[in-house]
């Protein structure tokens, strides 16, 4: 997992957003945005439902190219991990396949993990529907299988199937829709998984091992995602927020202007010329980079990539 805890957040109010930044050439469009990660050299990754399902950028937002045709479909999750040799790879959940596959940068496939072995629960493939995907530093990956059967999954590097917990239900031992992760470790070198439990609006902290730690709950209306940023957490609301959280996940700012266009009978398809300059439709995944400049990718037909950046 990259380490974001050297990357800082400002209060959300020291920052603005970049009009205009994904620069697509005319025979490029995108479709659902639902993934954005960043590699060593600074270039953005954003997954999205089109044949241009991977879209590399620079920075400034200047298009580079594409792989990942395979993924128009179902693409959802994305995961950057950089191994202990400095080698990164991406992790793309496919809601659309039913599985979950490594990838290096330029798109080559090296590692698929397909339904778990767990046939009481995934009796037919179409069952299982991984919608996040996380790695550990001990190389173990972590699937949420938030629009399945509502499962958390541990593999090893080399993609064996450990363990799962969770599953269907209320109470602390259930989950419902655990729609994104967020593999980070703590002081003392410890594995911590969190999970955004967003129907249940809250936030769920586990063991490298599944063991249950805490229970966050807090003022989120549908969390879809978090990603560890200094002190904070970035967290992407599906019904037009995201929010600035402290290690406790209470909110302590949120970025742009509030507004409720989730509740439109038409959302999350607004028409763009609606779409609020300083605001959110419906933000679905986000990215602190090193500077501390905040990507945030959208659940709208054409896709929306705005990057925040903070005021001097």
């Amino acid at each position: 997992m990259r380490d974001m805890r050297k990357n800082g957040i400002r209060g959300a109010a020291d920052y603005a957003p970049i009009s205009g930044w994904a620069k697509l050439p005319g025979d490029v469009a995108l479709g659902y945005t639902h993934g954005i990660a960043e590699d060593a050299a600074g270039r953005i990754y954003v997954l999205n439902m089109s044949r241009h399902a991977v879209a590399l950028f620079k920075p400034d937002g200047e298009y580079i190219g594409s792989w990942g045709e395979e993924y128009e479909s179902g693409a959802h999750g994305l995961c950057l991990d950089r191994e202990a040799d400095g080698t990164e790879y991406l992790y793309v959940t496919d809601i659309g396949r039913h599985r979950v596959a490594k990838h290096a940068l330029d798109g080559r496939e090296l590692l698929s993990l397909e339904v778990p072995p767990l046939p009481e629960a995934y009796p037919t493939p179409d069952r299982y529907r991984p919608t996040d995907v996380g790695v550990a530093e001990s190389g173990d990956i972590y699937v949420a299988d938030g629009y399945g059967e509502y499962l958390i999954h541990r593999y090893d590097k080399d993609g064996r199937w450990l363990q799962s917990w969770g599953g269907r239900g209320d109470g602390d031992a259930h989950l419902h829709e655990p729609h994104g992760l967020w593999v980070d470790s703590d002081a003392s070198g410890e594995t911590n998984v969190y999970v955004a439990d967003r129907r249940h609006r809250r936030f769920m902290q586990y063991s490298a091992e599944g063991e249950l730690l805490r229970v966050y709950g807090g003022d989120y209306l549908l969390p879809c995602d978090l990603v560890g940023a200094g002190d904070y957490y970035c967290i992407p609301d599906l019904n037009g927020r995201v929010a600035v959280a402290d290690r406790a996940f209470n909110v302590i700012a949120l970025l742009g202007e509030p507004n409720s266009l989730w509740r439109d009978a038409r959302w999350p398809a607004i028409p763009p010329a609606e779409w609020p300059a300083r605001g959110f439709v419906s933000p679905h995944a986000a990215h602190v980079d090193g500077v501390g400049a905040i990507y945030v990718v959208e659940w709208v037909p054409q896709g929306r990539i705005t990057k925040w950046v903070p005021q001097d």
